[in-house]
């Protein structure tokens, strides 16, 4: 029974090892993705990257508790519309939403402000409220994504596309 015990916690050991090497390699490949389909969909790559790291941690198949999935947490019917077949896909998913938030920033006219705010929320209520949707999570949710990107832009030191103090709350 002991060897049995044994056995379990040393199979169990080498599969969370196994686990965390594969999340530590799927990093590079993610910003890879990140900064190629920020680029060519003329997104700017901090505001991808910290949509990135609130959504998932840079983790390429967390589930939430809501359904969304992968790095950048698509809704099912946000990938079905992207044509997004595996949301843990990495490539998939990072394409899915950079095309998602080009769609909103188009829908939104560059205020990256509305655009993190339906990102999170969904574009149908925040198209009809705009800045009057007060609703504390998104409000939470604008602002850290404004610190990150804020952060992300200073670390470059070159700020894209103007995304300046003003554009988020």
């Amino acid at each position: 029974m002991r060897q049995v015990f044994i056995l379990v916690v040393i199979v169990c050991a080498a599969s969370n090892c196994r686990a965390q090497s594969h999340q530590s390699s799927t990093r590079p490949e993610a910003e890879y993705f990140v900064a190629a389909y920020a680029q060519h969909y003329r997104v700017p790559v901090p505001l991808v990257r910290a949509i990135v790291e609130r959504e998932s941690n840079w983790r390429a198949c967390v589930v939430s508790a809501k359904g969304a999935v992968g790095l950048m947490q698509l809704m099912p019917t946000t990938a079905q519309r992207l044509r997004v077949r595996d949301r843990c896909n990495i490539d998939q998913n990072v394409s899915g939403g950079v095309r998602y938030l080009a769609w909103l920033m188009e829908l939104f006219h560059n205020d990256l402000r509305l655009v993190a705010a339906a990102y999170y929320a969904g574009e149908s209520v925040v198209a009809r409220r705009g800045l009057a949707y007060r609703n504390p999570d998104v409000v939470a949710y604008v602002s850290r994504i404004r610190t990150t990107y804020l952060h992300q832009v200073e670390s470059v030191a070159k700020p894209e596309n103007n995304f300046l103090k003003r554009d988020i709350p």
